[in-house]
């Protein structure tokens, strides 16, 4: 039997700033994916290629935190007690099991709470111990860390959202995970742009990434940004295409970088 890859690639910075990217992982352990459906297996929820767009980040100096493990086995943001981060609107469990069209993602039957916990131990605790680890390092280095929790999604999705997505959704829950401050240069950036919609705080305000570790009065600052996928991809194929994804990477340079320029 060929040994489990590692959990997550973690890389440590020479800035304030860190890079995770939870739901960018297509490994699925071999007893999870046993109880799978055909249609689960596609894994078509990955949020597919993020790791290309930001690559750049990381010759920035910025920390980097990259998923292996597909959402399909845990996600990673989501709460250790799988409370809804929308409550009245339909988001996804700890352990998924539906997709985000609403396609059972098991042949028969869900994980028990006994198995639920078993992943939460064994791949949700160490991303987060190595995510706590990266800001307290970014914290006494600098004197405060900035964590940007990188995702995408399908542009269309009818049982989350109605209508096509903005391609760049900014996330602050409501401003509560980081200063205006932060917030205000990105804005900028993408208000002197035409090319690619935007939003803040609009149906994705932040998972329980961004709203649990950002905390600006313990000089932690932290925002996701939510892409839709067909702003740099081709949806259909789940393939990276990088002359159209260009673009885009262009803007997230200057998004970074407004980032980088931040001061606490």
């Amino acid at each position: 039997m060929n040994p489990e890859p590692p959990k997550f690639i973690r890389i440590e910075g020479r800035t304030p700033l860190i890079i995770s990217v939870p739901h960018s992982g297509t490994f699925v352990p071999a007893e999870i994916r046993a109880a799978l459906t055909p249609a689960a297996l596609r894994l078509e929820d990955t949020d597919w290629h993020v790791q290309h767009l930001y690559a750049f980040a990381r010759d920035l100096g910025a920390a980097w935190l990259q998923a292996e493990v597909s959402r399909y086995a845990i996600d990673l943001n989501r709460p250790p007690d799988n409370q809804s981060l929308y409550p009245g609107q339909t988001t996804s469990e700890l352990c998924p099991t539906l997709s985000f069209a609403g396609e059972p993602l098991y042949r028969s039957d869900v994980p028990s709470p006994a198995e639920v916990a078993r992943r939460r131990e064994q791949y949700w605790a160490p991303y987060h111990l190595a995510l706590s680890g990266l800001i307290d390092a970014a914290r006494r280095r600098h004197g405060f860390a900035i964590l940007l929790d990188a995702h995408s999604i399908r542009g269309v999705v009818p049982r989350l959202f109605g209508g096509h997505l903005p391609d760049i959704n900014l996330g602050s829950f409501d401003g509560r995970s980081c200063d205006s401050a932060l917030v205000a240069p990105l804005t900028a950036v993408l208000q002197a742009q035409q090319r690619f919609s935007h939003v803040l705080n609009g149906r994705f305000k932040g998972g329980y990434i961004t709203r649990h570790y950002g905390a600006p009065a313990e000089r932690v600052q932290a925002l996701q940004i939510e892409l839709a996928q067909d702003a740099y991809m081709d949806e259909a194929a789940m393939s990276f295409e990088p002359s159209r994804a260009e673009p885009l990477k262009a803007l997230l340079q200057q998004l970074v970088g407004a980032l980088l320029s931040f001061k606490a």
